[in-house]
């Protein structure tokens, strides 16, 4: 793409010429109109006054030789001489009413008979030289006087003015062109300015933008520059804080790992092969679910390119999240019951959000319930939240623990835990715009329930 000063130059200059052509074409049809008018009115009044001269009272033989005095005077014109070029270029001539000629000049074009039309017209004589002439009749005296010009006197003019005017206006737009460019350059200054600032800064350096002074156009870019700024340091820190979870958190289960295989290796009998063998299982499923866990909790971190939420049907969602969890229930001999109040559950939410919410919500359950417990998943439609709950039949918890039982990593009477479920959930629940609240219930147990803004 071409640079803004020459974009904005071009548009300028094409804009100030289209301008500069029109004026010119207005400006010409303008100046041929009044040269006409001006040049028209010169021709009626030489005719004119040619007319009173010729109205002199004066005798027969006088008139003879006035008519005789004016031919040999307009003769010896020379206008290289004492004269002026123009002056083969005007003419006159007189007939009386016996269509005689009386006078004329020695350029004027020639004629089988004198004019009949009285009024301005146009002549082409036999040298194809084009004349505007007026014809006077005087039918008082018996004179027909016919002044003309020719038409080549009127465009030498006009060229000249076109020339006087179009040259200078065409050196002026290029002068003007020249300042345009370097206005142009100079208002550029601070984008430029601008730009060397972020080409001079560390490649590694994200500190927000700092330019005063600034024009006004450029603090919106400023300022979007500065939010993506803040936005690489967010996705960066996120990057970070996941390396260090998942550092801090997978060394204990890994060197968990490497004693059961090195106890498998040293087991003298078979049954300590399998009860290290067993062992292994079991650890090696506890650092799968920390991974899924951390996995999830990177999915589910804020961040500013988020699918947005759509609309969906919140009961049939848990409706199916439920179906999928019940094999996985009845194999550690738990019941699970859904209670749902009437009415309609249409939000704007995540499914695929909901679901893991739902699936840690009932996970914790599950690990804290006693042998044939029963699990229960209530759906209702609170006061501007929907409220979907999980109840088991486990010890509860006290409420001490509350607050800390959201940290990272805490888990509170789970061997087998990563910690990072309700954590996931308090994550979810900001992000649909409620949030989970925890409660012992009387009849013991503990009801985690999760609030979903209607909006």
């Amino acid at each position: 793409m071409s640079s803004i000063r020459r974009r904005t130059l071009t548009l300028i200059l094409g804009l100030l010429f289209v301008g500069l052509l029109i004026m010119s074409v207005v400006n010409l049809h303008d100046s041929n109109h009044e040269i006409d008018e001006v040049y028209d009115a010169q021709l009626a009044q030489n005719a004119r006054l040619l007319q009173g001269i010729l109205r002199m009272p004066m005798a027969s033989k006088e008139h003879a030789e006035r008519y005789q005095a004016f031919n040999q005077a307009l003769s010896l014109a020379t206008p290289k001489v004492d004269g002026h070029p123009y002056e083969s270029k005007i003419a006159f001539q007189v007939w009386n009413l016996q269509d005689v000629l009386l006078v004329h000049t020695a350029s004027a074009p020639s004629f089988t008979s004198p004019p009949s039309k009285s009024g301005f017209s146009d002549v082409v004589d036999l040298k194809n030289h084009k004349w505007r002439a007026f014809v006077l009749d005087d039918t008082q005296y018996g004179l027909k006087i016919w002044v003309g010009e020719r038409d080549d006197v009127r465009a030498d003019l006009v060229d000249r003015i076109v020339r006087h005017t179009l040259v200078p206006n065409l050196i002026g737009s290029l002068i003007l062109a020249a300042v345009i460019w370097l206005a142009i350059g100079w208002g550029l200054n601070p984008l430029a300015n601008m730009a060397a600032t972020l080409r001079a800064r560390h490649s590694g350096s994200l500190e927000p933008l700092q330019l005063m002074p600034l024009p006004t156009e450029l603090e919106p870019m400023q300022a979007a520059l500065n939010r993506m700024l803040a936005q690489i340091q967010e996705v960066l820190a996120r990057e970070r804080r996941f390396i260090a979870d998942a550092a801090h958190e997978m060394r204990t289960p890994l060197a968990v790992l490497r004693v059961h295989a090195q106890n498998l290796l040293e087991a003298g009998t078979e049954e300590e092969r399998r009860d290290s063998l067993e062992y292994l299982i079991v650890g090696v499923d506890r650092a799968s679910r920390l991974v899924n866990q951390l996995l999830t909790m990177a999915r589910l971190e804020p961040q500013a390119d988020a699918p947005p939420l759509q609309s969906i049907d919140l009961a049939a969602t848990v409706r199916e999240s439920l179906v999928q969890l019940t094999p996985w229930l009845l194999s550690k001999g738990l019941e699970l019951s859904f209670d749902i109040s009437d009415g309609a559950y249409q939000v704007k939410a995540d499914a695929a959000a909901i679901n893991i919410a739902l699936n840690n919500l009932v996970t914790n359950a599950a690990n804290f319930s006693p042998e044939h417990g029963v699990i229960t998943v209530c759906l209702e439609n609170g006061e501007g939240h929907f409220e979907l709950s999980v109840e088991d039949q486990g010890p509860g918890i006290d409420e001490a623990e509350h607050d800390r039982l959201f940290e990272r990593f805490y888990s509170r009477g789970n061997d087998q835990g990563a910690g990072l479920g309700l954590t996931i959930v308090q994550t979810i629940a900001a992000r649909l715009g409620g949030r989970i609240r925890l409660e012992n219930r009387p009849s013991g147990g503990l009801r985690a329930t999760l609030e979903i803004s209607h909006s």
